[in-house]
């Protein structure tokens, strides 16, 4: 069945006043008729890009804890991303995984919270490059996915493959390999509910770009993108019209 496209830009820890301004800005000149896009700043600068940027766009936190508000120093609540007006957040990127050391059972208890506020959910999953070469992509994405197998609503969450190894290197999965994993998790996600596998949407991360966009786009199973560092250039728009008409 027909997925609609939905391309995220990862802004990381990047940008000062000046240079939120200027993207938001560049953003407000694109076309997302037939994309969704989604950007997520960060969190000191999320109510100053949902102010100024232009619907269709949407606002995601990069993260949120897994509770609300009260004695969590350094955090941020779901119940503040949507009094700020943020529609969505980004849950268990391999950054948060790897340096914050947060586990499967955190994150299901994040995603649990995120939806219960109604924020709609990008949930990330992904394998190390030992962990490729042994073989074990698809165990580790179930891995990830299990514990929250229940709570993957196509309407409230999408799923974002992001192979740790390409992830900020340059170095990106081949077309096959991309299509390849995000079929297996799509099969996989059969054996838990079938109509909400062929329903959710799958998004492609990892050094996404607008020389690679194009093919990505082609893969029967990519439904868009989660970008980082390009979501910070012009290229951004590139990638948008890309997945847009592969899927039209």
């Amino acid at each position: 069945m027909a997925r609609k496209p939905i391309v995220g830009g990862n802004w990381k820890c990047n940008l000062d006043k000046a240079g939120v301004s200027a993207l938001v800005t560049s953003l407000n000149g694109m076309d997302c008729t037939d994309c969704e896009v989604v950007v997520a700043p960060v969190a000191v600068h999320l109510g100053s890009v949902v102010d100024n940027v232009k619907a269709p766009i949407e606002v995601s936190g990069q993260n949120c804890n897994f509770k609300g508000n009260g004695a969590y120093t350094g955090e941020v609540s779901a119940d503040q991303l949507v009094d700020m007006g943020a529609k969505w957040v980004i849950l268990g990127h391999s950054e948060r995984r790897e340096y914050f050391k947060e586990d499967n059972e955190m994150l299901r208890q994040k995603l649990e919270y995120a939806l219960s506020k109604g924020l709609k959910v990008i949930f990330c999953i992904g394998e190390k490059l030992e962990e490729r070469n042994a073989n074990k992509t698809l165990d580790v994405c179930k891995s990830q996915l299990e514990p929250v197998k229940d709570l993957l609503k196509p309407e409230t969450v999408v799923i974002a493959y992001e192979p740790v190894w390409a992830i900020g290197t340059g170095v990106t999965a081949t077309p096959e390999q991309a299509q390849e994993t995000h079929k297996q998790i799509r099969d996989y996600l059969a054996t838990v509910n079938a109509d909400m596998a062929s329903k959710i949407r799958i998004q492609y991360g990892g050094s996404a770009n607008a020389a690679n966009a194009p093919t990505l786009s082609a893969c029967p199973d990519i439904d868009g993108f989660l970008v980082g560092g390009a979501s910070l250039k012009p290229e951004f728009a590139d990638i948008i019209k890309a997945i847009a008409a592969a899927k039209k």
